[in-house]
């Protein structure tokens, strides 16, 4: 691993020659692997070596960096010049809401290493160390949270042809690396998925020139231009508009603005070094203003994330419901970005632990997400391992080395954010059926759940310590987000019950026998404990909507309370309006505690509810991802006045989990869908729905419509596996693979919800 003697704006370029070894024969194979402390991009004899972006991303960099392996046999030459461009990235760039960078590290660093294979056997390995030269780039600035600067004028493909004269660039030096925390990439690659055109120009009230791309997207806007030497375009990016301009508000200390200087002639621009979230663009300096830039083009919007394949589809007659879908994907495939992030746009894009715990059961239905995840989860084991058994609230860790100046945030195990470590492994687990995860991830699982167990009272609930409980609930202050109405003891307890359960039935696949019973014995202490402090003649403790759904749709209750419990949950939900009452914790589970104890009709209405808080009302306000709060935007337009807010926050999308399972009916009875349940239950004066998923096994998929009171169902089920048909009013009936069409009559009042 080497740094670059002089920084050159935090940009530096390093190059190397070398010559191929004679008498070899044909170069029959040739391999980069390429690696940073920052990010970085590859050139082998003036070809790009990769489209991936970003590389190495961001990991646990204490212990764990990632290298990229890419096949160049076609680019290396009798004589090989490899061209290396490093960035901040997340190694050395601004990370948190305190406007600190250099966490990891004060000194960028590159890494290669050339494995060329001849065709009599040998092999010729090159790469870094100090023959290298470094030198400035066109770029003069770079932060994930700021955007990048680009000059043009410093522009010059010279360096990576043979023969440079590297005169007047500085040495490279070696950074004490141990290249034992070199890894290869577990999950995908980031790379450009596609370009989306503006869909509106205009020049704004001010005088500014606005563009609109139509989607709120995570990645950056590509430009070409012709224009005077020297002069400057400045992109600003905002997600939402705000009394006609740019609303920058809630980027908080995120500058999002990306600067290019002109060389005179045609120029092209991407910022890769950089990311930002948003749908719309300031410009600034255009040659010709908004007339110009309407003519004649010269901007797409280019949407980066992590490269994952799409697997889950659904669509539904109501056109509110799948752009609710459509969001829910939007926001996975912006928060996705090498990393589970709770947003993309402000000074914060952290792994949260407790987004992706409540989301993950939605993105692996969505995407083949499963390498991601387990990607993911190896840095959330090496942080638990070095914390004493606590998994963070984000994973990679910088919040550890934030002087974040507040006591909400303490360094404490707490229930759904610490959950992750089991919660996650279980759901990839139950979408493919890939027994990695759970043999790579369970110590971390066991060590979560014991630590929990730790963390009880003497009355043996988790009702100490520090809790986030049901965050954002909507009835809490806008500024005080973790004052909901849910008791937190309550929450935590039954998160530490459902902890327990799924690590005795992970113990059961693993065939670890004493684990299952060592964690059943702590689930069953944690129900005796629920029921005996927090359970009352069918009333829980707080009684707000949150505590039963979680109570209900984690099989805490026994039948009878359940019973009791479900009524009561009905009860309040109507008693809301049907509108959103629960917060972080509480809304993933609410659709299903309703659906399970029998209020399917309460859950609709639930779903189809427009007026604010409620899943529809943003996307009655014209979102196109998933809100951090039910009102980021008010009815007026404005922009919620709280501090935190952001326009692209996927976890309150997980009501696509119950969508895919409930309203299209497609749910796995066993790991990796080996038996499939199809139980579409219809509802809501939808008229149809369809979903399909890629399973490991081949496409499943389920079609339904009503007509005259007739529901018919069309399931296709793949090869190697089986099926549950379960319609309403008729025995389940078990099939095999192959196309299956069944009919039933329904009651018409199953009909009669509408959206409210």
């Amino acid at each position: 691993m080497i740094a670059a003697d002089t920084d050159f704006d935090g940009a530096p370029l390093f190059r190397g020659e070398f010559q191929l070894d004679d008498g070899h024969g044909d170069v029959v194979a040739a391999t980069l692997r390429v690696s940073a402390l920052g990010v970085v991009e590859a050139w082998v004899n003036g070809s790009a070596a990769s489209d991936e972006l970003l590389t190495p991303g961001w990991t646990s960099y204490e212990w764990r960096v990632r290298y990229a392996e890419w096949d160049v046999t076609a680019l290396v030459a009798p004589t090989t010049v490899i061209g290396l461009a490093a960035g901040n990235g997340w190694y050395r760039g601004r990370l948190g809401w305190t406007g600190g960078s250099g966490y990891y590290g004060d000194e960028l660093g590159a890494f290669a290493e050339l494995r060329v294979s001849f065709a009599d056997g040998h092999v010729q390995v090159v790469g870094t160390d100090d023959s290298w030269t470094a030198g400035p780039s066109p770029t003069t600035a770079n932060d994930l949270y700021d955007g990048q600067s680009i000059d043009a004028r410093r522009r010059s493909d010279a360096w990576l042809r043979p023969g440079f004269d590297h005169d007047a660039w500085s040495g490279v030096h070696a950074l004490d690396f141990d290249v034992a925390r070199l890894t290869p990439y577990l999950g995908p690659p980031v790379r450009r998925q596609e370009a989306i055109a503006p869909v509106r120009v205009w020049e704004s009230d001010r005088g500014t020139v606005l563009v609109d791309f139509g989607q709120n997207l995570v990645g950056w806007v590509r430009v070409e231009v012709a224009g005077e030497e020297g002069s400057t375009l400045t992109l600003h990016h905002a997600e939402v508009l705000e009394q006609g301009e740019l609303g920058t508000r809630p980027l908080r200390t995120a500058d999002a603005t990306d600067r290019y200087t002109l060389s005179g002639g045609f120029d092209v621009f991407e910022p890769t070094f950089t990311f930002h979230g948003f749908r719309y663009a300031e410009v600034e300096g255009w040659p010709g203003g908004a007339a110009a830039l309407r003519a004649h083009g010269g901007l797409a919007a280019v949407v980066v994330t992590s490269d994952l394949r799409r697997i889950g589809r659904f669509a539904t007659s109501d056109p509110l419901l799948n752009r609710l879908h459509e969001n829910a994907v939007w926001g996975m495939r912006g928060n996705f970005l090498d990393v589970p992030t709770d947003c993309p746009q402000r000074d914060e894009r952290l792994g949260w632990t407790g987004d992706i715990a409540v989301f993950a059961p939605s993105a692996v239905f969505l995407a083949d997400a499963g390498d991601f995840l387990r990607d993911w989860l190896h840095d959330l084991a090496l942080e638990q391992q070095h914390h004493d058994g606590r998994v963070p609230f984000v994973v990679p860790d910088v919040v550890k080395y934030i002087d974040h100046g507040s006591s909400l945030l303490k360094d404490e195990t707490t229930a759904i954010w610490s959950d992750a470590a089991v919660w996650v492994p279980w759901a990839v687990w139950m979408a493919y059926g890939d027994r990695r995860v759970l043999e790579e991830q369970w110590p971390s699982m066991v060590s979560h759940a014991r630590r929990v167990r730790g963390l009880l009272s003497p009355n043996g609930l988790w009702d100490t310590g520090f809790q986030f409980g049901d965050w954002l609930d909507p009835d809490a202050p806008p500024s005080a987000p973790w004052e909901a109405k849910a008791d937190r003891g309550v929450v935590a307890t039954i998160c530490a019950y459902r902890t327990a359960s799924l690590v005795a039935r992970a113990a059961g696949a693993l065939g670890e026998d004493a684990a299952v019973r060592e964690f059943r014995g702590m689930a069953e202490g944690l129900r005796a404990a629920f029921t005996q402090h927090y359970l009352d003649s069918g009333r829980i403790v707080s009684d707000c909507t949150t505590v039963y759904a979680l109570a209900i749709a984690f099989d805490i209750l026994e039948e009878a309370d359940r019973r009791a419990a479900g009524a009561r949950l009905a009860e309040l939900v109507r008693a809301s309006g049907h509108r959103i009452s629960t917060g972080f914790a509480g809304t993933p589970y609410v659709m299903d505690a309703l659906t399970r104890t029998g209020y399917l009709d309460d859950a609709y209405r639930l779903l189809l509810q427009r007026d604010c808080p409620s899943w529809l009302y943003p996307v009655t306000m014209g979102a196109t991802t998933i809100w951090e709060r039910w009102d980021s935007m008010l009815p007026d337009g404005s922009i919620n006045p709280g501090e935190m807010t952001s326009f692209n926050h996927y976890a309150l999308g997980a009501v696509v989990d119950w969508l895919h399972r409930t309203v299209g009916g497609l749910a796995a009875l066993e790991p990796g869908y080996r038996r499939i349940l199809v139980a579409p239950r219809p509802g809501g004066g939808i008229d149809w729905a369809e979903t399909s998923l890629e399973t490991p096994h081949g496409r499943a998929a389920v079609r339904w419509s009503v007509e005259s009171g007739t529901f018919t169902v069309v399931a296709e089920v793949p090869e190697g596996t089986a099926a549950v048909l379960r319609l309403p009013g008729v025995a389940d009936e078990s099939v095999g693979p192959g196309r299956h069409r069944r009919s039933v009559r329904l009651p018409v009042d199953l009909f009669s919800v509408t959206a409210g």
